[in-house]
């Protein structure tokens, strides 16, 4: 069994996850109060007893989604249960990044929750939005965000085989929605962000966390952690800040690192954290790995029985 370990990113947060891990297991609790002290945020409330909309702020999001996974991760690390290839959705490249060791625990929180605040912060004006369109080639989704005239729109995540997310104004959004549907897509859904994120309209804010990052320590990697700009592994010699600054405008290539850890010999896929989004792509991708999702108790102990050497 070669194990790798996915986290997900923003959009797959709801109120109340991972509440029963954080109330069961003292490891969790421990992570969230770690978290807590560092950024100064009642990550605990917001998640557990905030509202909808208090969640779904892009700067509180991103914190809360990281401080859930890193919190599985250390109830699975006492159970030494480990992989040896991860990878994530976004912001869950920066929870790889931590596992990993290449960004220490304190500094890529505060990072985190650094570019959390820059991606709401220094959104432009405007009315912003994100679909997934599932059931069409990369091709044709790319063709129709160039023929649309109703505003900036473009592929900001290619997920898996069948689904590109596109990213844009609101208007220009609805457009390729509408003509997704018209050649034959299977579904198109509006997702819970907030900004065109993945594409160059966050250049300020790149530039802003590129400011950040030069701040921060960068160690050598101590797994494989694959990276989401092309969708290859992190080497030594790799730019990192570069990379993580040209990250918030690029597209996601999710759907090509699936495929590279498949092909580095990957076949049990755990995603940890809220959602089972990653499990959908990965399920899409190839159906013979194994795929386990870990986002509550029992997901929890079922995957410790599974994969508890």
């Amino acid at each position: 069994m070669k194990i790798g370990f996915v986290f997900p990113g923003q959009g797959s947060q709801k109120i109340g996850m991972g509440k029963d891990i954080y109330e069961k297991y003292e490891e969790a609790r421990n992570m969230y109060k770690y978290v807590e002290n560092i950024t100064n945020m009642d990550v605990s409330k917001i998640t557990f007893e905030g509202t909808e909309e208090d969640l779904s702020k892009t700067a509180n999001t991103q914190i809360c989604i990281l401080t859930m996974s890193l919190a599985i991760l250390e109830v699975l690390k006492k159970h030494n249960i480990n992989a040896e290839i991860c990878s994530g959705l976004s912001l869950g490249e920066y929870t790889a990044l931590i596992y990993s060791n290449v960004l220490g625990l304190e500094e890529g929180v505060k990072i985190v929750q650094k570019r959390g605040e820059l991606m709401q912060n220094l959104v432009p004006t405007g009315n912003w939005s994100m679909a997934a369109i599932i059931g069409l080639e990369n091709n044709q989704v790319e063709e129709i965000c160039k023929k649309c005239n109703k505003g900036f729109v473009v592929p900001a995540n290619y997920n898996c085989v069948g689904q590109v997310a596109v990213s844009g104004e609101k208007e220009a959004v609805t457009e390729v929605m509408e003509e997704a549907k018209k050649i034959g897509a299977k579904k198109v859904v509006e997702l819970k962000t907030s900004g065109p994120f993945h594409t160059v309209k966050l250049e300020k804010a790149a530039e802003e966390l590129r400011k950040e990052l030069e701040k921060v320590h960068i160690q050598k990697t101590e797994k494989t952690v694959i990276k989401n700009i092309d969708g290859t592994p992190y080497k030594d010699t790799d730019n990192i800040k570069e990379i993580l600054q040209k990250h918030i405008v690029s597209p996601v290539q999710f759907e090509k690192t699936i495929k590279t850890m498949i092909e580095m010999g990957v076949d049990t896929f755990v995603e940890i954290g809220p959602g089972k989004t990653l499990t959908g792509f990965v399920k899409r991708t190839n159906k013979e790995v194994k795929i386990l999702n870990v986002n509550d108790v029992n997901s929890l102990e079922e995957a410790i029985l599974l994969l508890k050497k």
